[in-house]
């Protein structure tokens, strides 16, 4: 196996996880990878649209990216280029640490960083929820049309550790678009409007559940995979229970 010593990463979660853990192994990041806020590396496009001719020019021993968040296509053109090309699949929390440790220790030979121990113990710690402090929710990732969780996913894996059951989780779809009459007439506890993918506000956002209580939940604690879960827990706890 040929030694990883230089990465360019096309998920914002893996960016900020080897930057914690190897920063000096990246050589190149999406225009997305936003954490560690002082990344300074060469930029090779969005998740979805990378510059494949950048990827290449900056001679990475692998690339790194998510089967969801990168399309298939790029990822089978910088095989047919000869890089080395990792994927990643991560729908549930679980998965999210042994993906992690797989990407890091196994693939890129690394010791098994202490964050990723933190951030098993911070959820490990969770106190039980009983069936009468548990809320429903709707989940809303887009608007203009509006899409939610659906199945299997790892933000609705989160949120049903943290007590809230997303009223899609049974959708055949994984994020759905769902007619916003119907999102109301669900009868859910609460509204959870992450901030990204799309960025919802107290201004955007909750004026359209005006029954419903709207919780503002940072989207990067709630789906990205890295050294942010350690403090997930307490900030979508704090969150979640701030209701409008």
């Amino acid at each position: 196996m040929t030694t990883v010593r230089r990465i360019v990463s096309l998920v914002p979660s893996l960016t900020e996880a080897v930057a914690a853990t190897a920063p000096d192994l990246l050589v190149g990041v999406t225009d997305w990878c936003s954490h560690p806020a002082d990344l300074d590396l060469p930029r090779v496009g969005g998740t979805k649209n990378p510059d494949l001719g950048a990827v290449r020019a900056l001679r990475p021993d692998l690339v790194i990216a998510n089967e969801e968040e990168n399309r298939a296509p790029d990822l089978a053109a910088l095989r047919v280029a000869g890089l080395r090309v990792e994927v990643t699949e991560v729908r549930s929390l679980e998965q999210a640490f042994s993906e992690l440790d797989r990407l890091l220790v196994a693939v890129c030979g690394l010791p098994r960083p202490a964050w990723l121990d933190h951030a098993q113990a911070a959820w490990a710690g969770l106190p039980v929820q009983l069936p009468g402090e548990r809320r429903t929710a709707v989940v809303p990732i887009w608007r203009r049309p509006w899409m939610v969780l659906g199945r299997d996913t790892f933000a609705g894996d989160l949120l049903r550790r943290l007590g809230v059951d997303h009223l899609h989780a049974a959708h055949p779809e994984r994020y759905p678009a769902i007619p916003l009459a119907e999102l109301r007439e669900a009868g859910p506890d609460l509204v959870v409007l992450p901030d990204e993918p799309y960025r919802f506000t107290a201004t955007d956002g909750p004026e359209a559940f005006p029954a419903i209580p709207a919780a503002l939940v940072s989207g990067r604690h709630l789906t990205w995979y890295g050294p942010s879960l350690t403090e997930a827990p307490a900030i979508l706890r704090t969150q979640l229970d701030s209701t409008s």
